[in-house]
């Protein structure tokens, strides 16, 4: 939100006052507390009649500290609060006349100055932003609303991102961010899941520890600052020192929450009957014995919002005419080898038989003046499961898991972000408070209910909304996209913004949602749907399925199903850093590359784990500009090696896209092509794409959690390859170089579906293997 016009005047009506000077510095708890009138005060009696600001800082963990400004320090926040782990850490703390510093970990904080106001950050001895003159607001608009603002230096070449799942520009400096979900599509500034937590390429990031509505001007108020300001007389902020990207990310997670491991069969292809469409069981069968029939692989079937009786939702009872007995149907699939999807959400409409059941106990969110509140938009007289009420969440839970005794495995866990701020909860939550956090606790509790019933490991949810710690509930994916060129640009972007905001897993409809997309639309959006961690065919009023887009479409789906099934080794495995990190899958280029300028501003190409560059084609002519962060590049597809740095202008035919890897790169590739969870370690092949000098170590972690471990080294023109595996079978196919050692054959490509391109086959003799290059 903007309180000035201009630099130096305040938009009319609005009364702001800044923290003028320290009047006294003091120990806390566990920091220092500064108090601040917002005047200079010259002589006795000077304070008199005006504000002061109260700035705690305390320590939170190692590298993170806690700020918060309270201008009135009585008032009561009801809640909901973010769930942040607590670590036991002791801060170092010094007090100088009215200068306090706390330094915890590498980050020490200055706060106060004898005739002013700031603070300063500092990461490992450098200064990261500060909080300087006429930063901090205490605020009373026209209508007498009171709020709390912020503001933190940037340095030139700063960059900002996250914030949650945006389809903007991935870099938001000159924008303006507000936290509130709403169900907007990806064609605007709005955003169903919003986080406000942001980092920059400077080393920090910043989490403001705020549910409710919390407004962001990004360099968009003042151009060298980042204002973050909510409404009330208090604002709290955790500052989180990295240095990396990358451990930003680690540190952010840390105290918000990791997701866990999904399972393996969740990265296959999903195939959704799709929304508005008509079908039945004889409909969803066809779908599946043509895919079978076509050697497109699928792992899961996903029933959207009719497999329940129109007006209904969410009554969770399959609609009897067009399936009969689900119990057996869903037998059925599983004996193909197919998992069940379902669509669901959390609002129980007026004609579903639960509204009585939940309106008789009290499950359902009211209205200040006792009555349901509901409305029509949606579903007729529809209201909301209050999930503050316990007995409430154990309710709706069994109704989800009535499903998984039928046979569903997961569920897709629409909407969620139209939640009502005039009610009350159950807990005496603020309404304000509880409309982002609502996505929180609803899609916790469907992901603890399939996790009590069919297991933690077999834990995993579709979900749309979400903020801050709902990382902990995957999976997420990127809401109602247009079948265009530019939706699908928007959609990466909105992912890329995503894994930015501490989300490690994310999908996204291929082909886009609404409307029916051209055949080459579609054709390009199938690479890069199974090149992200999660794979959906989904759509709004058409069927998402490959033979309605062509013979080319079908040849594309059998390659890249099939390739994503091969390159599980690899994907599983980065997929740890996911739980163990706090990385994201699909990963903007400045995680890996942090020191690389030119990465900065790149969001049409992302990274897949730290090794696979993928550079989506969003062109009718099969155009597409990839960006390499360094020199020497092997595109995977068709063995073609890019020497040098930079921008390269290539065109691709419809089949294909650019997917490369720089030299020295030795890449895991799994032998099923036709699903994904298998043994990742049975006949195991490892590509080695122009070995370069030294040693470089590879791990493939099975879902079960067995490990082999391979190390590649070269000196000079000798390579050798090694692994400490004793139940592993394995190969080595050398691309790039040519060993003068016997060779086993050249990779036959033909007939074989999801190949990589051709290289040298090695055998190992025992557990290594070594030739010359």
């Amino acid at each position: 939100m903007k309180f000035t016009e201009g630099y130096w005047v305040k938009k009319e009506g609005y009364l702001v006052e800044h923290p003028r000077q320290v009047q006294e510095i003091a120990a806390a708890a566990r920091g220092i507390v500064a108090y601040a009138p917002t005047r200079v005060v010259h002589k006795r009696g000077g304070e008199l009649d005006s504000p002061m600001l109260t700035t705690t800082v305390e320590a939170v963990a190692p590298d993170v500290v806690r700020v918060r400004q309270e201008h009135f320090r009585g008032t009561v926040r009801r809640g909901p609060h973010f769930r942040l782990a607590k670590a036991d850490v002791t801060p170092e703390v010094a007090i100088e006349g009215k200068v306090g510093r706390l330094r915890v970990g590498d980050l020490e904080v200055r706060i106060g100055g004898e005739d002013s106001y700031g603070i300063d950050f500092y990461g490992g001895g450098e200064l990261l932003t500060s909080v300087g003159p006429r930063s901090t607001g205490v605020v009373t608009a026209p209508d007498g609303t009171n709020y709390i603002h912020e503001q933190l230096t940037l340095d030139v070449g700063d960059a900002v991102y996250g914030l949650g799942e945006r389809f903007g520009p991935a870099v938001k400096n000159g924008q303006t961010v507000d936290i509130w979900n709403d169900d907007g599509g990806t064609a605007t500034e709005h955003a169903y899941k919003n986080v406000p937590f942001y980092l920059t390429n400077a080393g920090y990031g910043v989490l403001v520890n705020h549910t409710e509505h919390v407004s962001f001007e990004v360099g968009s108020e003042v151009n060298t600052r980042v204002q973050f300001s909510v409404a009330g007389q208090a604002l709290e902020y955790l500052f989180i020192y990295g240095p990396t990207p990358k451990e930003i990310l680690g540190k952010y997670t840390a105290l918000t929450g990791r997701a866990p491991q999904v399972p393996a069969w969740s990265y296959g292809l999903w195939l959704s009957t799709s929304f508005t469409t008509d079908y039945a069981e004889d409909t969803v069968n066809a779908f599946v014995d043509r895919m079978a029939e076509s050697s497109v692989p699928l792992s899961v079937l996903h029933f959207d919002a009719y497999w329940m009786r129109a007006s209904h939702w969410c009554d969770f009872v399959w609609d009897p005419e067009k399936f009969p007995d689900p119990a057996a149907m869903l037998r059925r699939f599983h004996d193909r080898g197919l998992r069940i999807s379902v669509w669901i959400n959390p609002y129980i409409a007026q004609r579903s038989h639960l509204f009585d059941e939940g309106m008789a106990n009290g499950y359902l969110l009211r209205s200040s003046d006792g009555a349901v509140r509901q409305w029509d938009h949606w579903q007729s007289g529809m209201a909301w499961v209050d999930f503050t009420n316990p007995d409430a969440t154990t309710w709706w839970k069994g109704e989800l898991k009535k499903l998984l005794s039928q046979g569903v495995d997961a569920f897709k866990t629409d909407f969620g972000e139209r939640v009502p701020t005039d009610v009350e909860w159950f807990d005496g939550s603020d309404p304000g408070q509880m409309h982002n956090y609502y996505s929180y606790l609803y899609n916790r509790a469907a992901f603890e209910a399939i996790a009590e019933v069919h297991g933690e490991a077999e834990a995993i949810v579709f979900a749309r909304s979400a903020t801050a710690g709902g990382q902990a509930f995957p999976v997420h994916w990127g809401g109602d996209s247009e079948p265009t060129f530019v939706s699908m640009a928007e959609t990466l972007r909105g992912g890329l913004s995503l894994g930015m905001s501490g989300f490690g897993y994310w999908s996204h409809d291929m082909g886009g949602f609404e409307g029916t997309p051209r055949d080459d639309v579609f054709i390009r959006w199938f690479p890069f749907g199974m090149l992200t961690s999660h794979s959906r065919l989904h759509g709004a009023h058409s069927y998402r399925v490959p033979w309605n887009y062509g013979e080319t479409a079908m040849a594309v789906a059998r390659r890249f199903v099939a390739l994503k099934n091969r390159l599980m080794p690899y994907i599983g495995t980065h997929a740890r850093a996911v739980t163990d990190e706090g990385l994201p899958l699909l990963r903007h280029m400045i995680l890996e590359y942090p020191d690389d300028r030119g990465s900065t501003h790149v969001d049409s190409q992302y990274l897949l784990g730290p090794d696979l560059l993928v550079a989506p084609v969003f062109s009718e002519t099969g155009a597409v500009d990839v960006y390499l962060p360094s020199d020497g590049w092997t595109d995977v597809l068709s063995g073609q090696h890019v020497d040098r740095a930079g921008w390269h202008h290539q065109v691709h035919e419809l089949t294909t896209l650019p997917l490369l890897v720089p030299d020295g790169t030795a890449l895991p590739v799994g032998a099923d092509p036709t699903r994904p969870d298998y043994d990742w370690l049975d006949d195991l092949t490892l590509y080695l794409f122009r070995p370069t000098e030294g040693t470089r170590t590879v791990t493939v972690t099975t879902p079960d959690g067995r490990s082999a471990t391979f190390r590649v080294r070269r000196a000079g023109s000798s390579v050798s390859v090694a692994t400490d595996s004793t139940d592993s079978s394995w190969r080595v196919v050398v691309i790039g170089a040519s060993p003068t050692v016997v060779r086993v054959g050249i990779e036959d490509t033909s007939g074989r579906y999801g190949e990589l391109c051709p290289g040298t086959a090695l055998t190992p003799t025992g557990s290594s293997v070594e030739f010359d290059i």
